[in-house]
């Protein structure tokens, strides 16, 4: 982690779930940290409670909006730029097409202009997401090359996103004192700290700090699910590892092993038994909007290139989240547990 002293990093989406928990890492080891985003999109949030917004600057702004992203951007001036803001709900996708497109879309478009436009970058990162493909229901997991055509608003967005990325790579960043490009395609997360609508171990962390029921809507939905530190350092190791040698850029899925694809029902049973006195019930819903009911990644690209594998299982994360909540739940220290959690995935 030497490596990020000093660095001046851009970090778009760093008010988000994953974007506090890079944010966290990032000025903890020394790294100059602008973040731009919109306000944390959740009440409670993670980013204030990270303890981070003091030890960085931290810009808040629309993605959409290309001339106050350049301000934030042309004042950064930075080598490294790990681009992860994003409406990231499926089902809010469905209720706002338009601006789940222009966020998600656009605002890929705008980072990229600004990487253009400003030669001291020399490694980009976009941050996607498994739902990318074209979802066959396969029993095997996605390779990179297997077309990408997300379902829904979200889905493909993200999709586009991709596209727009490999086009600008090919159109503007082709030589060899060009920046770095690349992507990253990962699973479902989870880890303390998430406190968003319509995702599962939030849902989960509310009814237990309620003492309430954990209704699950779709119990047979098969996800891989990691914890949110596998993801946030992997992206930090290929933006480290494209800097340091640009014939490392290319598009990754970083997903976790398959011991860890799992049902929902079976990961909100794990989270019951590591919090104890709760119970899970099933309750499907009618006109649900559609969801993928399977869905999994192959990450052998990502362990070929950088040696990389998971370190974490599910049961360990489920752990982690229920450590890390009771913890905000008591009032107690978040950012020292948020170290706590980072110093033992680092160490092993």
């Amino acid at each position: 982690m030497d490596f990020w002293k000093g660095k001046r990093v851009f970090l778009t989406g760093h008010t988000g779930f994953k974007g506090s928990w890079m944010s966290r890492i990032l000025v903890t080891h020394g790294a100059v940290l602008t973040g731009y985003s919109l306000k944390a999109p959740t009440d409670p949030n993670l980013f204030a409670l990270a303890g981070v917004e003091d030890k960085m600057t931290s810009v808040i702004g629309d993605i959409r909006d290309l001339k106050t992203l350049e301000e934030a951007f042309a004042k950064a001036d930075p080598e490294i730029v790990i681009h992860m803001a994003a409406q990231p709900i499926v089902r809010d996708s469905y209720k706002d097409p338009v601006y789940t497109y222009e966020t998600n879309v656009m605002g890929t478009v705008n980072i990229l202009e600004c990487v253009r436009k400003h030669p001291g970058v020399k490694s980009f990162l976009n941050v996607t997401t498994d739902k990318v493909y074209k979802n066959n229901e396969w029993e095997w997991g996605y390779r990179e090359d297997e077309l990408l055509d997300g379902y829904d608003p979200y889905s493909n967005s993200k999709s586009c996103s991709e596209l727009v990325t490999h086009s600008y790579k090919n159109s503007f960043f082709d030589k060899e004192d060009s920046p770095a490009i690349s992507t990253a395609r990962a699973g479902n997360v989870i880890g303390g700290g998430d406190f968003a609508n319509d995702r599962i171990i939030p849902d989960c962390v509310r009814a237990a700090v309620k003492g309430e029921d954990i209704i699950v809507r779709n119990p047979y939905s098969t996800r891989p699910y990691q914890h949110v530190l596998e993801p946030v350092f992997a992206y930090l190791m290929i933006a480290k590892e494209q800097y340091e040698d640009r014939t490392k850029a290319s598009w990754y899925n970083v997903g976790p092993d398959d011991c860890d694809c799992r049902t929902t029902g079976e990961v909100v049973d794990l989270f019951c038994e590591k919090w104890g006195d709760i119970r899970r019930v099933d309750r499907s819903e009618k006109d649900a909007p559609h969801e993928a009911g399977f869905l999994k990644l192959d990450s052998s690209k990502l362990k070929r290139t950088f040696g990389w594998s998971p370190r974490w299982h599910i049961e360990e994360a489920v752990a982690k989240v229920c450590e890390w909540s009771r913890v905000w739940f008591d009032g107690g220290d978040i950012p020292s547990e948020m170290d706590r959690q980072i110093s033992e995935y680092i160490n092993g």
